[in-house]
């Protein structure tokens, strides 16, 4: 979806239409969740802080987030998926992988598919969406980012290599700003460098990363579309832009990652007991660390709750941290957790 948040208060209040939106608080110790197209033009961004954001632009307006609006919106959407395809894999409340071979309404074409669900999503919602096409997930990803907003890009086959050897780094989904920068330092700058490395090199240079890096510059990547059933854990992470390097912006980022999660697990109808946070330093070291609970996650405090405790005794303060991921697995479905779940109410957790 385009600008999901900042998109979802413009269509519900015409006031707003036109003008630089930011979702979040104003206050000094407030973050950026979510900017208009309009605000992106001056520079205002996702976790960005709120100070910031009104100095690149004084007329920014911020509105509080409603998340329950997104969420409604969000199963809307998801439910228009489904009339195409059962095999979606959510990314998160307004992002998803759709694997259209098994195509319900035999179109016969992803790119028809892309953009029939655009109009359906529009129709059905006001909201504009953006699609990507191609045969695997790494391609269809920054394909869905070419055209923003209200964009639609393919990329066959037959023009992945071309198209791969001509992309800068930065623009590479799984290469974050501070990654790009270490590899303009060694002379990487687009596709065609990264393909000119071999596998030693790029995992003596940039750890397991490396891997990964050799095979999508070549458009490899056979991950499948893993639907929701088959998944053992939910969760969600992002890759910031800039690293993460005070107590405050840890905190606030952890919280963000939290109130999406547990959305998550809400629109999942499921339910778990054990919760891990993840960690990426810039130097691409990697941590993780789990509690697993004797009930099962209900509702946002409890997981709030854990996820506090596991930063505390990592005691990140003085780091830089590139990556943030909060997960729960130990799944099991609401339906067969009456007794569990009666229990965990009766419990005093907070």
């Amino acid at each position: 979806m385009d600008a999901f948040f900042a998109s979802v208060e413009q269509l519900d209040n015409p006031g707003l239409r036109g003008k630089p939106v930011a979702v979040g608080g104003s206050g000094e110790r407030h973050v950026v969740a979510a900017a208009s197209y309009e605000a992106r033009k001056y520079g205002v961004r996702s976790a960005m802080p709120s100070v910031t954001a009104k100095r690149l632009c004084p007329g920014l307006i911020f509105v509080s987030h409603r998340f329950e609006r997104y969420h409604e919106l969000s199963q809307r959407i998801f439910e228009i998926f489904t009339e195409y395809t059962g095999i979606i894999e959510p990314l998160s409340i307004d992002e998803a992988f759709l694997d259209v071979t098994t195509d319900r309404k035999n179109i016969g074409s992803a790119t028809l598919i892309a953009r029939e669900l655009k109009k359906e999503i529009k129709n059905r919602t006001g909201l504009t969406a953006s699609a990507g096409v191609s045969f695997n997930k790494f391609l269809a990803k920054i394909a869905s980012d070419i055209k923003k907003p209200d964009g639609l890009f393919l990329i066959p086959p037959e023009r992945a290599e071309s198209f791969i050897e001509n992309l800068p780094v930065e623009k590479f989904f799984g290469i974050g700003k501070v990654t790009a920068e270490k590899m303009h330092k060694l002379g990487i700058h687009n596709g065609c460098d990264l393909k000119k490395w071999d596998l030693p090199s790029l995992i003596r240079n940039f750890g397991k990363a490396g891997k990964f890096y050799f095979d999508i510059a070549r458009g490899i990547d056979d991950r499948p579309v893993v639907t929701e059933s088959e998944r053992k854990s939910i969760g969600t992470e992002l890759t910031y832009e800039k690293d993460l390097t005070t107590r405050f912006e840890i905190i606030a980022e952890l919280y963000k990652l939290e109130k999406e999660l547990i959305k998550r697990i809400e629109n999942a109808g499921t339910t778990g007991r054990t919760v891990t946070l993840k960690v990426k330093f810039s130097d691409f070291r990697q941590i993780t660390r789990s509690r697993t609970l004797r009930n099962y996650i209900r509702d946002f405090d409890t997981l709030h709750k854990e996820v506090t405790g596991i930063r505390k005794s990592l005691n990140l303060e003085g780091t830089r941290i590139r990556l943030l991921g909060v997960s729960v697995s130990n799944l099991e479905s609401d339906e067969n957790d009456e007794i569990q779940l009666h229990l965990f109410d009766e419990e005093d957790w907070v």
